[in-house]
């Protein structure tokens, strides 16, 4: 027990970390189930995208020698702007291209159609890299390298104040438009009632166009973020980590802003104190290796005790 107190400020804090990410990713799938109730598992690829898209710009700046010319948090805002424009794209086209088709059929089909568009993102990722630079795994160049010594047992990295601060900003910012601005009053009506919201002047394919942009922007900021955390990345890393942001989605209420976010951030948490305790607790036997477990047992336990999420709303259906 002694020696896990001594690591907790770093779990915490390590934790932390990854659950703002889990939850700007989360904030993707909740949105777009909240309007159309679909699950778009191919959202986890849209990160991979937004990954690949932050890095690629940092490695320019880094290659032409303008990563050393100009400020860090301005790279940094450079390259979520292109990973949030050009993942924001890629929503709106998707849900153009893959979904709206399929917005009348059986609720199966759109699923499979997010597979498939999964499945082939990951590849189109994979070639244009295997072709543009002969190797799909990319190491983002390390902007933030300093840390700062807050006490023996805890060491808060630079880059994980500006993962963490980066992931309020954008989740507070997605709040306020969501609860104060015309078009967020919009999403909110469509998402209520998509036919009476018709009748009421809403155009509702933009809107729900917009929800995808908004989504997938989120999630390609996501992936930028998770890049200078972590620093390699490659066309599969959105599979686990997708999984693991529905499953924090789910947590906190699937079709909740509110219960993505905690939803996330709890599972970040639970997730690095999982897989520190194991260690200590079974003697070395099993380690962080097991931490992948944790997300899945903590969804089949929401599922069973509280299938509507923390947040969540049961609904009843009127017969």
């Amino acid at each position: 027990m002694e020696q896990f107190l001594q690591i907790l400020p770093q779990c915490l804090l390590d934790g932390l970390t990854l659950g703002v990410v889990y939850a700007i990713v989360a904030l993707g799938y909740t949105m777009v189930y909240g309007v159309l109730e679909l699950i778009n598992f191919a959202h986890s690829e849209i990160f991979m995208v937004g990954a690949f898209a932050g890095t690629e710009v940092l490695l320019y700046l880094q290659t032409y020698g303008y990563l050393t010319g100009i400020p860090a948090p301005v790279a940094l805002i450079l390259a979520l702007m292109v990973a949030m424009l050009l993942s924001g794209g890629m929503g709106v086209l998707m849900e153009r291209i893959a979904y709206r088709p399929l917005r009348n059929a059986p609720r199966l089909v759109p699923l499979i159609s997010a597979i498939g568009v999964s499945f082939f993102l990951q590849d189109a990722v994979r070639l244009v890299e295997g072709l543009w630079k002969n190797a799909f795994y990319l190491t983002a160049p390390s902007i933030f390298p300093t840390s700062v010594q807050i006490s023996a047992n805890l060491r808060f990295p630079v880059k994980s104040m500006v993962v963490m601060f980066s992931a309020v900003v954008m989740m507070l910012g997605l709040h306020i438009f969501v609860t104060r601005t015309k078009w967020g009053k919009a999403i909110r009506a469509v998402a209520q009632d998509r036919e009476t919201s018709s009748l009421m002047s809403i155009n509702v394919n933009r809107v729900i166009s917009l929800t995808f942009f908004i989504g997938a922007a989120l999630g390609g900021a996501a992936g930028t973020l998770f890049a200078c955390q972590y620093s390699l990345i490659h066309p599969y890393v959105g599979f686990i980590l997708g999984i693991k942001a529905f499953t924090a989605a789910v947590l906190g209420g699937i079709g909740s802003i509110p219960g993505a976010m905690a939803g996330g951030i709890l599972l970040g948490v639970l997730e690095s104190l999982g897989a520190a305790g194991l260690g200590i607790a079974t003697n070395g036997a099993m380690g962080a290796e097991y931490k992948d477990v944790f997300a899945f047992v903590i969804l089949i336990f929401v599922l069973i005790l509280k299938p509507s999420g923390l947040f969540g709303e049961e609904t009843r259906e009127k017969v």
